[in-house]
């Protein structure tokens, strides 16, 4: 609870309970360790809302040990010192910001849901920007156990220009897109053709961890306030007038469908109203991922089937058609015995195309060409044979004409 406090600074018994014990059917405990708290001197309670709700906040002594059990990372709130007046009685503390009221509940509502702990979430994170704007997240949620390894939230009370809202996020755009001090910019442009590579030269991955995705760290917003009619409006009208930032781009050859988010933020949207409305809270169906119409857990939203995925499936299925279509092109092209009709072998093939020089069987199979030259062969032997037996009869002929005159010579 102090720790909570410290954090978020001022907070309601509904948010530290959303918080810190969701599985209670109430806040009653919560309030209960509150008073118990109060009676140690720890906090006190600022003013009232005009819901009725008591805003807690810590006292000097409460900041004190909360500061103590904070860990050094942990970005300590400022503490609310508490004012008196002439006759030393305590000055209620002005209303409680509802801007500042839905981003104590935003934390609250995904903390219950088991996206981090009070530990996971920081308040207005700088973003400075090299042409003097500095653009500050109302929110950064780290909650890698969720696999959200981080994420920046703002959140949108639905009254200010939709112009406002998406040049919240071409200000993110912008900054992630900073290189490091000293980044060999040659070398980073040539790893833009490499996807995820390009992330080693940006600043933004020496302050945040890699997402696990592709592309920057995700933004989501928030909306609350106003009619569910007019936060949708807003919700589309954001979507059409910011997608350059979060669209992606198609991967530029035939047949691929996938889409390159490298080098896009990941924008999802969703609603407090929804949230708390949801049975799951916002663990369940409640987030939308601007570019598409369905609502999906966080972790859906947040993934890319249509990305490096899809990428990886399309790039091997257009290996293979170009294997088959080789391997179809190459067949076509594969000799035919001229004597039986059968194709090449491999092997007959390679054997016929390895000689510089035409022989009589090229266009013969193997078995053919063996076949053909056994009859050379034969027909060769048969005729050595031939004339090996025409010598010797002429020869024996040739003998006995040579007895048959010296005979009659005696």
């Amino acid at each position: 609870m102090l720790k909570a406090l410290g954090i978020f600074q001022r907070a309601t018994a509904e948010h530290l309970w959303r918080m810190l014990r969701p599985s209670d059917s109430h806040d009653r405990c919560t309030r209960d360790t509150l008073n118990a708290l109060k009676g140690e001197g720890k906090v006190r309670v600022e003013t009232r809302l005009e819901s009725n709700h008591q805003l807690w906040v810590l006292t000097e002594r409460g900041h004190r040990e909360a500061k103590q059990l904070l860990p050094k990372s942990a970005r300590m709130s400022v503490l609310r010192k508490l004012e008196v007046d002439d006759e030393g009685e305590p000055v209620a503390g002005e209303g409680f910001d509802e801007h500042a009221a839905a981003v104590t509940m935003t934390a609250s509502v995904l903390t219950g849901a088991g996206f981090g702990t009070p530990l996971s979430w920081q308040t207005e994170i700088a973003h400075r920007l090299p042409y003097g704007y500095t653009q500050y997240a109302d929110l950064t949620m780290r909650a890698p156990d969720a696999d959200v390894p981080a994420m920046l939230l703002e959140i949108d009370r639905v009254n200010e220009p939709v112009d406002d809202v998406t040049a919240k996020l071409r200000r993110y755009s912008d900054w992630f897109g900073l290189l490091v001090p000293k980044a060999d910019k040659d070398r980073e442009r040539a790893a833009r053709q490499r996807g995820a590579a390009v992330h080693g030269f940006r600043l933004w991955s020496r302050l945040y961890p890699a997402t696990g995705r592709e592309g920057y760290v995700p933004v989501a917003f928030v909306f609350t306030g106003k009619t569910a009619a007019q936060r949708a409006s807003r919700m589309r009208r954001l979507e059409h007038a910011a997608r350059r930032y979060f669209a992606g781009t198609p991967y530029p050859w035939a047949g691929f469908t996938a889409v390159d988010y490298h080098q896009a933020v990941p924008v999802v949207v969703t609603e407090l109203e929804r949230i708390t409305a949801d049975p799951a809270g916002a663990a369940g169906r409640v987030w939308r991922r601007l570019g598409r119409e369905e609502w999906q857990t966080l972790s859906e939203a947040l993934d890319n089937p249509d990305g490096e995925r899809l990428y990886r499936l399309e790039e091997e299925q257009s290996r293979r058609r170009q294997a088959e279509a080789k391997a179809a092109e190459r067949e076509a092209r594969r000799p035919v015995c001229t004597s039986c009709g059968t194709k090449f072998t491999d092997e007959r093939w390679q054997a016929v195309r390895q000689f510089s020089w035409r022989r009589e069987t090229d266009g013969l199979c193997g078995p053919c060409g063996r076949e053909h030259w056994a009859r050379i062969e034969a027909e060769r032997v048969a005729q050595r044979e031939a004339e090996e037996a025409a010598a010797r009869e002429a020869a024996e002929a040739g003998v006995k004409k040579s007895r048959g005159l010296f005979g009659r010579r005696r």
